[in-house]
């Protein structure tokens, strides 16, 4: 399931024959997305339409539209908890949102957060990681007692972030020229290890928890255009110890 800006729409992508096979027309700019597999359903941030689309995967069909009185950043389904999380950017909160009946359980401000956008969960550990464009902030969010827990600093232009759930270990893709990695140390404790300098307008990544190797692509290299993906061997050896 892809979503597609250009057009408005969320593609659906046989990945036998590797075609779009269905686009379905959706609310302005399609953006971050997110599998509720006990539920068949993908829900899909509209970020400009102010909206979340629910698409059930055993129809290829949206079956509802959740609306909010904010932007939407990227959406997040908790396994244990058997909820999406969604951000809502413009009043710096986070919505719950029930999967078995595609209604909002609550809204929570994300204290010391400005625009929230990009979100990854531990759920094993009940935490949200929140990126926090309007003041820089890596903000690490209790789903379990709904209070901010820890504040870091970013680089500019935050966008998609990633947790390697054996290493504990978080990953920030942003387009500035940096991938951010942060360590838990437990659940209540958080540390930045670096600001990993990477081409300017890397912001999405992707971690395998097994081998533990982060893959990025790139769209330039040195301001001209590229359209290739790197991939980073992580340094387990001491990086998680205080």
């Amino acid at each position: 399931y892809t979503s597609d800006w250009g057009e408005e729409k969320i593609g659906i992508v046989d990945l036998h024959s590797m075609t779009v096979v269905k686009r379905l027309a959706t609310a302005a700019k399609p953006n971050g997305s997110t599998y509720a597999a006990p539920f068949h359903k993908v829900y899909v941030s509209n970020t400009l339409g102010k909206a979340v689309a629910v698409v059930d995967v055993d129809k290829d069909e949206i079956v509802k539209t959740i609306e909010f009185p904010s932007e939407t950043g990227m959406p997040q389904y908790d396994s244990s908890a058997r909820k999406v999380y969604v951000n809502l950017r413009n009043t710096n909160e986070i919505a719950e949102i029930n999967p078995a009946t595609d209604t909002l359980f609550e809204k929570y401000p994300v204290d010391g957060c400005q625009f929230n956008h990009g979100m990854a969960v531990d759920s094993e550990h009940h935490r949200a990681f929140i990126l926090c464009s309007g003041n820089r902030t890596f903000t690490v969010f209790a789903l379990d007692t709904h209070k901010s827990i820890a504040h870091l600093s970013l680089p500019a232009g935050a966008d998609v972030v990633k947790f390697d759930t054996s290493l504990g270990r978080i990953y920030v893709a942003c387009s500035s020229g940096f991938i951010s990695v942060f360590q838990a140390q437990d659940a209540e404790h958080y540390r930045k290890l670096e600001d990993f300098p990477v081409e300017k307008m890397v912001h999405s990544l992707a971690v395998d928890s097994t081998s533990h190797r982060v893959y990025a692509p790139e769209q330039q290299e040195k301001g001209q255009p590229v359209a290739r993906m790197i991939v980073y061997e992580a340094i387990t050896s001491d990086r998680s110890k205080p």
